[in-house]
């Protein structure tokens, strides 16, 4: 099955250059691109996009807003930020906002394909050098929490697993489900805890101490 990428970054060497790199992959192929965030969101109008690969720092629209209107759209698209700036502030918005990932670009291509092939089965990839800044927050625990977490214990087990990054094959194979039934239980803590996706659990299981 071939992974539809679309890649938005505003400097055109630097978008050859990542296209070749991911093209390296025979499942890869990179189908639209784009300059920024606005024209990033045009092309979503008229291709069929697995993933993003999403810039920070572009003109007309930045990749922060890009990637909040593109999952507020299509919420099934997976995106994956690639910058060269280590800005923790600019990662924590764009996890927030439903991103599967933060890489580098430094980063080298073996790492690249590997970032995208895990974003598409729904794990989550940090590069190092972000999620050092990163983690310490993501455990700052809330001062309190005057309500307990409304989830059964088969549902804390597969939340605690999402937020150690397992996938859905992951999960089914360590708890002896069914992939089904492990999407099912998924889009019921979504439900319960008022949350958009996976990556918004895997954030709400690290704060309240779940994994």
């Amino acid at each position: 099955m071939t992974i539809r990428i679309l890649l938005v970054e505003d400097q055109a060497i630097v978008r050859q250059g990542l296209k070749m790199m991911i093209e390296q992959d025979g499942q890869l192929k990179v189908v639209a691109e784009a300059t920024n965030g606005l024209e990033a969101l045009e092309k979503m109008e008229n291709h069929i996009i697995d993933l993003v690969l999403m810039d920070i720092r572009m003109p007309v629209m930045n990749g922060v807003e890009a990637t909040k209107k593109i999952k507020a759209r299509w919420a099934d698209v997976k995106i994956l930020i690639l910058t060269t700036f280590n800005d923790d502030e600019y990662a924590m918005q764009t996890l927030k906002d439903g991103a599967s990932g933060f890489l580098l670009k430094t980063a080298d291509s073996k790492k690249l394909i590997e970032a995208i092939h895990s974003c598409m089965k729904g794990g989550m990839t940090i590069h190092e050098e972000v999620a050092a800044k990163i983690v310490p927050k993501l455990l700052e625990k809330p001062q309190k929490d005057p309500f307990p977490i409304p989830l059964t214990p088969r549902e804390l087990a597969i939340a605690k697993l999402v937020g150690e990054g397992k996938t859905n094959k992951e999960i089914a194979a360590e708890l002896h489900l069914s992939l089904g039934t492990v999407k099912n239980y998924i889009t019921q803590i979504l439900q319960k805890l008022d949350l958009r996706d996976r990556t918004q659990l895997a954030i709400y299981a690290v704060k309240h101490d779940i994994c």
